[in-house]
């Protein structure tokens, strides 16, 4: 005799749910690299259907049967066949999933050259509707080093400066390599952030970041004019924190381009 499937009752309530599944599942994943072609890391995983009111609950170990079929190839591009399989096994109108995973490259310092590497958070976002629509956001973080221009403008010797942390969150028409958003943002900032710096290399990025001060509002609209700049993108949002040195707060800023009304609902 099968085990009952507790799962398929009905339920007599009638309140459909937007969003059941899994939330915060850690599994080891291989994403496509610009260099070396693969690397593996480690992915955090929520993956989430919509119930119709006349069922009683989902399936939820059919979450991590699709999770596993995929984890030897998580990338942009196959991000909407992973959604289309959530959606078809467990009968569902609409799927979601989000992947937030480190990734890490290889950086050498500006003046020795030492190599280290450094790691940077990205994330994937996905939905599929009803009409088989999907809609995919890549998202980013990147730290920096900013300089505050006030400062240096009113301070005899140096300026006060800090780690900040840029965000960013695209939509695109075609596959994009994700080190090529990082160094577009490192380049927005006064200076990039280093695994590993000798005494010249300190000597040059803070020099660098002197002669480059940027407020926040400086950061986001530097960086939203170059993503802005092409074709390939149809919407993003940037956003950028400073970890203030001399302040009992952080500063903020946050430009959007429309395109695609309610990406990040």
């Amino acid at each position: 005799m099968s085990p009952e499937d507790v799962q398929n009752h009905p339920d007599h309530r009638r309140i459909p749910i937007q969003k059941v599944g899994i939330k915060n599942i850690t599994y080891p994943i291989i994403v496509k690299d610009k260099k070396n072609k693969i690397q593996h890391t480690i992915a955090r995983f929520s993956m989430y259907v919509n119930l119709p009111h006349h069922f009683k609950g989902t399936h939820m170990s059919r979450f991590i049967e699709i999770l596993n079929d995929y984890r030897q190839a998580i990338e942009m591009r196959n991000i909407s066949n992973i959604l289309a399989k959530m959606k078809k096994k467990l009968n569902a109108e609409s799927a979601q999933v989000e992947i937030e995973f480190p990734y890490f490259i290889e950086k050498k310092a500006p003046v020795s050259r030492a190599k280290s590497l450094m790691e940077y958070t990205c994330r994937f976002i996905g939905s599929i509707n009803r009409d088989q629509e999907t809609k995919l956001i890549v998202g980013i973080d990147v730290p920096i080093t900013t300089l505050c221009p006030c400062s240096k403008a009113i301070s005899e010797k140096g300026a006060h400066n800090q780690r900040s942390r840029v965000s960013v969150h695209l939509h695109t028409k075609n596959f994009f390599w994700i080190e090529d958003i990082i160094l577009l943002i490192e380049e927005a900032a006064s200076s990039p952030v280093y695994s590993l710096l000798k005494r010249r290399d300190e000597k040059f990025v803070t020099e660098q970041a002197y002669e480059n001060p940027m407020f926040v509002e400086d950061i986001v609209r530097s960086i939203a004019e170059k993503l802005g700049a092409g074709q390939n993108i149809t919407w993003f949002s940037v956003e950028a924190e400073n970890m203030e040195s001399i302040h009992n707060h952080n500063a903020y800023a946050m430009v959007e381009k429309d395109g695609i009304e309610g990406m990040r609902e």
